[in-house]
């Protein structure tokens, strides 16, 4: 009897947007947490963003609120906005020490950690939930010019997955009115 890995997402939101964005994809979210579940036992989906709070409305409200009642553990901070030496206006929102504490935190529960970003500065945490005995795949692009993910990361990974072979299981359906339309636009003259 095979044993499935505990499995626990880690998603670097602000990176994963910019990697679908440039190879022309919306991922469905439900779809990624179905996928995830077909490989083993998902204990946790955690998505990483950074949100402006002193606007009125932010469009990543829906998507962090969705998300929140659909299974995955959102993990928020409030950006910070500051004045650069060149007297241009700022916002800062890093989550990537978040995101490395839950991954140590968690790792003596897993089997499996799937980080969805390409940035290097996540290298020393993989390696360190290496060392505790946890598999690590990275999720991210050298399908791109120039490749979104860091060679650094991608070689310290156990597996590395480019999105781009995950677009046919994740990515978000078109409803039909515009994929009529996008085929008409398409077609031949």
């Amino acid at each position: 009897m095979t044993v499935s890995p505990n499995i626990a997402l880690f998603i670097d939101g602000a990176n994963l947007y910019a990697t679908t964005k440039t190879l022309g994809f919306d991922v469905d979210y439900k779809r990624l947490l179905k996928e995830f579940q077909t490989r083993g036992n998902l204990l946790r989906a955690f998505y990483y963003t950074a949100i402006i709070e002193d606007q009125e409305y932010s469009s990543i409200r829906p998507l962090v609120d969705w998300l929140d009642y659909n299974g995955y553990t959102v993990v928020t901070k409030a950006t910070k906005e500051f004045i650069d030496a060149n007297g241009r206006r700022k916002v800062k929102g890093s989550m990537d020490v978040e995101l490395a504490v839950d991954a140590l935190e968690l790792a003596e529960h897993i089997d499996q950690m799937v980080l969805f970003s390409g940035d290097g500065d996540f290298r020393p945490v993989v390696e360190a939930v290496q060392r505790r005995g946890v598999r690590v795949t990275v999720v991210s692009t050298i399908s791109s010019q120039p490749p979104m993910v860091a060679d650094e990361l991608r070689r310290q990974a156990d597996v590395f997955i480019d999105l781009v072979e995950l677009r046919p299981k994740v990515a978000r359906e078109l409803p039909e009115r515009m994929a009529a339309r996008e085929s008409r636009t398409q077609a031949p003259l």
